[in-house]
């Protein structure tokens, strides 16, 4: 059986919304009493993370978790009756806008290619999504949390993690909850960090908190000398930074180096083992990040989850978004098997 792109794109969409309901480390479809189909139709799922710049770590950690759900998708007997087979398309987008819409419009190029799990950062996800409309094609990010992306009222862009509006007050209530009243404020420029810091920073105000000063640098920064400085001399009890934790971490680093002892905090950015390793065990101890969602043993199915990972890449950890990567990818199969069911029924 072949099964058209046009055809699938049909209705694709419209079954992911359906789906997208707390996939939770995706529960498997049920096996098809149908038998083997005489033809198989190719489906490719692009995996749009930066792979070589950026948050290598974090998107090295997505395209595991996608390439995990799609070689279990391609064990399914409904998968095989269908006539499918899924192959992920890695796209390397190094944490870039326009390396985003370049990665975005070679997968568009693909006849074959249909869904797409990405991209990791918001700035990337956003002008990308645009792409994706045009040519039909679902998107469905797993970390990306500017709420601007599902605002833009794209039929076809979804996301399986929370938004800036919850996690950044959900930090600054945590750290007055720690009785950290006054704060230094950064961002990197980003619509992922200044997002955050914006959040972070209306929280902590209104519920009685003080903002010492407010700055901005870039993603690729690697020397906060005069930030560090200036920061030094307000002497905050917390500095929050709006970010991801390649920059971030080195930000952490020289504000400890230069004796600032207020604890560093940010959101999912900063929730990987290399902000640790960049910024030194040491000087990392003492500092807090907030996350998208549940640690993997309290995700619906997460144990499940954890030991398929293990096996298949042995010696690597999970990262902050594999999971919801993994989800966001059995998301689109899901919605191609029913899909393509249902145009050739």
């Amino acid at each position: 059986m072949k099964v058209s792109k046009k055809a699938l794109l049909a209705v694709i969409a419209a079954l992911v919304a359906v789906s997208m309901v707390a996939p939770g480390c995706a529960s498997q479809a049920a096996p098809s009493d149908g038998g083997s189909a005489a033809a198989t139709t190719e489906i490719k799922i692009g995996i749009g993370a930066p792979l070589t710049a950026g948050a290598v770590a974090l998107g090295e950690g997505m395209q595991r978790g996608a390439e995990l759900a799609i070689a279990q998708a391609n064990e399914r007997e409904d998968v095989k009756a269908a006539g499918l087979k899924f192959v992920g398309v890695p796209g390397d987008d190094q944490g870039d806008p326009k390396t985003g819409v370049t990665v975005a419009n070679t997968f568009a190029s693909d006849p074959n290619l249909v869904g797409v799990m990405g991209h990791l950062n918001s700035g990337v996800s956003i002008p990308s999504s645009k792409v994706y409309n045009q040519n039909k094609i679902v998107q469905i990010s797993p970390a990306s949390t500017n709420p601007a992306l599902t605002l833009q009222g794209l039929n076809n862009v979804f996301r399986v993690c929370t938004i800036d509006s919850v996690q950044g007050p959900v930090g600054a209530d945590k750290a007055l909850e720690l009785g950290l009243k006054t704060a230094v404020i950064v961002d990197d420029s980003t619509p992922y960090g200044e997002g955050l810091a914006s959040e972070f920073a209306k929280e902590f105000a209104a519920k009685g908190g003080k903002v010492l000063y407010t700055a901005k640098t870039t993603d690729k920064e690697t020397d906060f000398k005069a930030l560090v400085t200036k920061t030094q001399s307000l002497n905050p009890q917390v500095v929050y930074y709006g970010g991801i934790y390649n920059a971030g971490a080195l930000f952490a680093k020289q504000l400890r180096d230069a004796g600032v002892k207020a604890p560093f905090m940010g959101g999912d950015g900063l929730y990987d083992a290399e902000f640790i390793k960049l910024a030194g065990a040491a000087q990392a101890e003492g500092d807090y990040c907030t996350s998208v969602g549940l640690p993997i043993d309290q995700l619906p199915k997460g144990t499940e989850f954890k030991a398929a990972y293990e096996k298949q890449f042995p010696g690597k950890e999970i990262a902050a978004y594999d999971a919801y990567a993994y989800d966001a990818t059995n998301v689109i199969i899901d919605a191609v098997v029913k899909a393509a069911g249902e145009v050739t029924a």
